[in-house]
């Protein structure tokens, strides 16, 4: 017994002797990794807390939308870019106001909500529809150059074709009738790289370009 105490003892000793060097270090350790684990949850919880939020937002502006209430969803809008930008629901109600506030008549409401969505939307794809809706618009009020820009970057592969041809269309409203046939040869190339399953609607498209392209003086 009196051996077991001792070898205790000494045991005590020795961490005793190893807390002195190293408990400082010890609980800093342990304290910051209880404030991240902490920290985490609370994120997560955050970021839960938001996305619910944003949705209550979001549904509201499907309801004005369905009912084209330009101002409602505006306000939605609005109200998601203010306060859940950080959530996919902003740059959605963005684009969804957007187009109620073109076919109301207000291209500059339009116009302001598909620039935020083009550059602060938070997924790629919803950032390169942005802009090619926006691109659009621009080619409709003539602002040609500022549209092609919008036009620049290369976008995901299944809007690619969409890029090419609007490119084309200003191209040919700008007179560059060589450079928009390219355009429109790249989107017929690219409509036929996007994967996508061939159906009725993707062989009028197909059928669309070919148009603009030889009334362009290209041949089949």
């Amino acid at each position: 017994m009196a051996a077991y105490d001792l070898e205790e003892q000494e045991q005590i000793d020795e961490l005793k002797t190893w807390w002195k060097q190293y408990g400082n270090l010890a609980t800093t350790v342990i304290t910051i990794v209880a404030v991240v684990a902490v920290g985490w949850q609370g994120w997560n919880w955050w970021q839960r807390d938001q996305a619910a939020q944003a949705a209550e937002v979001y549904a509201a502006l499907e309801r004005a939308e369905a009912a084209k209430d330009v101002k409602r969803a505006r306000d939605a809008a609005g109200e998601l870019i203010d306060k859940f930008s950080g959530t996919s629901y902003a740059g959605l109600a963005a684009l969804a106001s957007a187009k109620l506030q073109f076919d109301s008549g207000d291209t500059k409401n339009a116009k302001l909500q598909l620039a935020w969505a083009a550059e602060h939307g938070k997924d790629v794809e919803l950032r390169d529809l942005a802009r090619l809706r926006l691109a659009s618009v621009l080619a409709d009020e003539k602002a040609y150059d500022e549209a092609l820009t919008q036009l620049a970057s290369p976008p995901v592969e299944p809007l690619a074709a969409r890029y090419a041809e609007v490119r084309g269309d200003v191209l040919v409203a700008q007179g560059k009738s060589a450079e928009a046939r390219a355009a429109y040869a790249t989107a017929l190339t690219k409509l036929g790289e996007s994967g996508a399953k061939p159906d009725q609607r993707q062989a009028g498209y197909r059928d669309m370009l070919q148009v603009k392209l030889e009334s362009l003086g290209a041949k089949p």
